[in-house]
């Protein structure tokens, strides 16, 4: 149940703590399951562990492209299914919606260059950012999550024992880098609009003028990199804006706006000569993030 999740730091435990194995992380709440990666569910996600249990794992260290559960043999871990949006897929899928920050812990199997040498360690709060689906290595649709860092509001003491004593490891100052939007891409396709949304048509007016948002068909940075350009991105009101970027609603072949669990017609998409879409960035939309 949602009452029982804790978001954010647990007190004692500051970034660069680590643990011997995964009972002792239980112990600490920092991540409560002795088995899997995601501490969630439909109400949201807590926490993850990326120790190299995936094959399409990516890790950036302060942006990690992270791999749902499930579908996978622990054997080989070698995809041998598909994922459904369930259980700590669907949490992480909702805490990008609510903006709960996730815990994440390391462990030893997991990239050399951002992970400890041995046991587990917990790395600070990142936030989700970005969901879609994919087809991963092994050739079956996977669930991938796009994490960066947030400054932690608990900052490590100074390490004084070695990195399995359950003190805090040494950290190496890093910069969290945030991507930058061009301004007037967005104000721009805006402006072609007259701030009504290619949706619905709305035009909300708030006592500093008329308000709408830029949301990009194809997201910037990794692993989509889509190009911050007009022709990548729709005029659209908040409501359709959300529902756009979590594959709620996509845009078929010929322009038709569509409920994605059950294809229903939602209107034409609604575009101005001066604002040229790319066709191909809408089709990339649809195979990445309609579920």
């Amino acid at each position: 149940m949602a009452s029982t999740r804790t978001y954010g730091e647990i007190p004692g435990y500051p970034p660069g703590t680590t643990f011997r194995n995964r009972s002792e992380l239980a112990k600490s709440g920092v991540h409560r399951p002795t088995q899997g990666g995601i501490c969630g569910g439909a109400d949201g996600a807590e926490s993850i562990v990326v120790s190299g249990g995936y094959i399409d794992d990516e890790d950036y260290g302060t942006e990690i492209v992270y791999t749902g559960q499930g579908g996978n043999d622990p054997g080989t871990k070698r995809q041998i299914a598909d994922q459904p949006l369930t259980l700590g897929n669907l949490g992480l899928a909702r805490s990008r919606i609510e903006g709960n920050p996730i815990r994440v812990v390391r462990g030893a199997a997991g990239d050399p260059d951002h992970s400890p040498k041995a046991g587990l360690r917990y790395d600070g709060l990142f936030r989700v950012v970005d969901h879609w689906r994919d087809t991963g290595k092994d050739g079956f649709k996977i669930w991938r999550y796009r994490l960066v860092a947030l400054e932690s509001a608990d900052p490590p003491p100074p390490s004084a024992a070695g990195d399995l004593e359950g003190q805090p490891a040494q950290r190496t100052p890093a910069t969290i880098q945030r991507l930058a939007r061009s301004t007037a891409v967005a104000n721009g396709v805006k402006h072609l609009h007259s701030h009504r949304c290619q949706v619905c048509g709305l035009q909300l007016q708030t006592p500093a003028g008329p308000y709408a948002e830029a949301a990009h068909i194809r997201a910037l940075g990794r692993p989509h990199n889509g190009p911050d350009v007009a022709s990548n991105v729709l005029c659209l009101c908040p409501n359709h804006h959300v529902l756009f970027d979590t594959g709620a609603i996509y845009v078929d072949q010929t322009g038709i706006v569509r409920h994605a669990q059950t294809d229903a017609d939602l209107g034409t998409l609604r575009t101005v000569a001066a604002h040229r879409v790319d066709w191909s960035q809408l089709a990339y939309h649809r195979e990445h993030h309609k579920p």
